[in-house]
């Protein structure tokens, strides 16, 4: 007997890829549980099944960054309660990530995608049910995107949260619409502007070369440091939430077409985001 839960939730992380560097993520969680039945006819509660997975996901993949650690190139070190991740890019860039041990998460891979992780994941979460579940099969599902999309990653030093963190990301669509018109052209523009981008804060950015950025904060969960590319970097004024990013891209867009009504959906993740007019 099997139990399966689609779209148990979503998690939205950075990891590092072997070759395209720092990489935003978003992903639905499916679920199948195998097993027998309880004296109530269950193999497990629902609502304990979605409780307990989202919990562990949320402690252990959303929001952080994900190092696979056999990747060539990398180097982690640990001090007290903080992690730094250095590697080096196929061209030689660096990438250097320092922060809180719960920010980062490492995984024995040599790179990240879908379904190693699930199996990562996998491994660790049949523990979290009763006797009765002999097996779990975990399945990240990239959502289906009809249109143009991108890949970014961000922190957020005023958030109370977890978007704090200095290196979390997303996957997300883009719609843009001009005079009420949806311009797949602008989309496809600003979709490989943004194509695997870190879009940093300028009161983040401690020094900026045409080879590399470095941007640092602190925050509630601690200090947080990030090294990177100079062409991997986008720079906005205001922190770039999914609403200020919404608003910058309005704006840019009607400076570059002042007589037309400028309207954009920017999403952050699967299913939400914010609306810009401009």
């Amino acid at each position: 007997m099997k139990l399966f839960v689609d779209n148990l939730t979503h998690v939205d992380f950075s990891y590092l890829h072997p070759e395209r560097g720092l990489l935003g993520e978003s992903w639905a969680v499916n679920l199948v549980l195998d097993g027998s039945l309880d004296p109530q006819g269950m193999i497990c509660d629902f609502g304990v099944v979605k409780r307990r997975v989202k919990q562990w996901l949320d402690e252990q993949v959303d929001h952080r960054l994900m190092v696979p650690a056999q990747m060539e190139r990398l180097q982690v070190s640990e001090d007290a309660d903080m992690l730094e991740v250095q590697w080096q890019y196929p061209q030689g860039e660096r990438f250097i990530c320092r922060a809180p041990q719960q920010a980062i998460g490492l995984v024995p891979l040599a790179s990240i995608d879908e379904l190693g992780l699930a199996q990562w994941c996998r491994d660790q979460l049949l523990a979290l049910f009763p006797e009765q579940v002999r097996g779990v099969d975990l399945a990240f599902v990239p959502e289906s995107i009809d249109g143009h999309f991108y890949h970014y990653s961000h922190g957020l030093q005023q958030h109370d949260g977890n978007c704090q963190r200095i290196a979390h990301g997303h996957r997300s669509r883009i719609e843009i619409y001009r005079n009420d018109q949806r311009d797949e052209a602008l989309e496809g523009i600003w979709a490989e502007r943004f194509r695997d981008i870190y879009i940093g804060t300028r009161s983040h950015l401690q020094a900026s070369s045409n080879e590399e950025h470095h941007y640092a904060y602190s925050a509630p969960q601690g200090a947080f440091e990030l090294v990177l590319p100079a062409h991997a970097c986008y720079l906005m004024e205001a922190e770039s939430t999914v609403e200020q990013i919404a608003m910058h891209l309005a704006e840019r867009i009607q400076s570059e077409h002042p007589h037309d009504r400028i309207i954009v959906r920017a999403y952050e993740g699967i299913g939400k985001g914010a609306i810009a007019t401009a």
